[in-house]
C-alpha cells in the first residue's frame, strides 16, 4: 500500500491566458489517460486561464519526472490535434506547456484541504482579470 501525492502545477508557454472550459475538457481528458497507463489516480484538477492544478496519486515505482513528462507531452499534442482557435491564435509552433513545472508533496497536508484548494482553482477564467 502507498499514500503518495503530488499536487502539479503547469503553465502553459509564455503564460498565455488560453485554458478555457472547452480546453480545459481536452486536457483533462488526456491526463485521465496518462493517469490510467501509469497506474495513477487523478484526484482532482481545476484551472485559470494561465495554469492547470493536479493532485495526482501514484506508485512508488513511477518517478514523478516520467509521469509530468507523459502528463504535459500528452496533453500538448491532443490538444493541438483538436485545432482550437483560442490556442491557435495564442500560441505558436508544436509547443503548449512551458518547460516548467511545480510538483508539490502533499503528504504532510490533509487531502481534503488540498483537494479543496484545486476545487477552488475550476472555472475561475471568467472572474479573473484579463
Amino acid at each position: 500500500m502507498y499514500a503518495l501525492t503530488a499536487h502539479l502545477v503547469f503553465v502553459p508557454k509564455y503564460r498565455r491566458r488560453v485554458i478555457s472550459e472547452r480546453v480545459y475538457a481536452v486536457l483533462k481528458g488526456s491526463w485521465e489517460a496518462t493517469c490510467t497507463d501509469f497506474e495513477c489516480e487523478l484526484r482532482e484538477s481545476g484551472y485559470e486561464p494561465d495554469h492547470v492544478h493536479l493532485l495526482v496519486g501514484y506508485p512508488p515505482k513511477v518517478a514523478l519526472s516520467s509521469l509530468v513528462n507523459s502528463l504535459k507531452g500528452v496533453s500538448a499534442r491532443r490538444l493541438r490535434a483538436a485545432h482550437l482557435p483560442e490556442v491557435d491564435r495564442k500560441l505558436w509552433g508544436p509547443h503548449f506547456w512551458s518547460p516548467s513545472y511545480c510538483a508539490v508533496s502533499c503528504g504532510g497536508a490533509p487531502l481534503a484541504i488540498v483537494k479543496r484548494y484545486v476545487e477552488q482553482q475550476r472555472g475561475r477564467e471568467a472572474s479573473s482579470p484579463p
